[in-house]
């Protein structure tokens, strides 16, 4: 079985990063160029493994090692493995991790006020339904609110942790992310469950370009956080519709829970 690549890199990011920020243009009334420039951290530095056992421990451990060695924590860094050997989802539930998918974290420094870090699993959800409609999954959705889903199918989900150094008392994101993309084996218990990409799609798709893009998406989303938190302080109305905060807008638009009972 060959060897699965998965190898984006910054600069792949940034010109996925500038044509998000030509496709919105059209569409936004927020400056994109602004936008596109607080997106830029996101994705700045990626580590790329062939196997790790958890990128979130992995993050952790890169944390406490600048902290030890007075060194500065790189925000936005992403940390990446062609398979992980002990993923875990909510409830500490093992995630089926294989070469083929795309596993990894995203470590980000929490400069955000309280009211604006909740829109955060909003903006992972929605880069990724962005991303599977991108390669024409138009039915894919967001599962409240860590799951994406096609056909009911789960294809992706998501997690964050909150990590505090112990040495510096600084605060921390690790976002965690798990897409089935060109992996189409699970296991008996998930095979009703589970579907990836290429699944649906009928065919492989390259997976370097894939995490470009989708990690693009994610720091554009991630932007719209902020861009969103300077209105509040500057006591201006969300962008969204009628007010609504874009990245809620956004995760309304692509639900599938909403009237739904659900358990957080």
């Amino acid at each position: 079985m060959p060897m699965v690549v998965n190898r984006p890199t910054p600069a792949g990011v940034m010109n996925q990063l500038l044509r998000l920020e030509q496709e919105y243009q059209k569409n936004l009334t927020l400056d994109c160029n602004i936008t596109r420039r607080l997106a830029s951290f996101v994705g700045s530095t990626i580590e790329s493994y062939q196997k790790l056992d958890r990128a979130m421990d992995r993050a952790r451990q890169y944390i406490q090692l600048q902290d030890k060695a007075g060194g500065a924590v790189c925000s936005g860094r992403v940390i990446l493995a062609d398979r992980m050997d002990a993923a875990k989802g909510r409830f500490r539930r093992v995630w089926h991790a294989p070469e083929g998918g795309v596993w990894g974290c995203l470590l980000h420094a929490n400069t955000l006020l309280p009211s604006s870090r909740q829109f955060l699993p909003f903006a992972v959800g929605v880069a990724c339904c962005e991303t599977m409609q991108e390669y024409g999954l138009e039915g894919a959705t967001v599962r409240w609110v860590n799951d994406v889903l096609v056909a009911d199918r789960k294809i992706a989900g998501f997690l964050i942790e909150s990590y505090t150094s112990k040495l510096t008392g600084e605060e921390y994101n690790l976002i965690g992310f798990g897409v089935n993309v060109n992996n189409s084996k699970f296991p008996d218990e998930l095979s009703a469950i589970a579907t990836s990409l290429s699944d649906c799609l009928g065919y492989e798709v390259e997976l370097t370009e894939f995490s470009e893009k989708f990690i693009a998406r994610l720091a554009w989303n991630i932007a719209l956080v902020y861009q969103e938190e300077e209105a509040f302080l500057r006591e201006e109305s969300y962008s969204g519709k009628d007010g609504k905060h874009l990245n809620l807008e956004k995760f309304l638009l692509l639900s599938d829970s909403l009237g739904k009972q659900v358990m957080y």
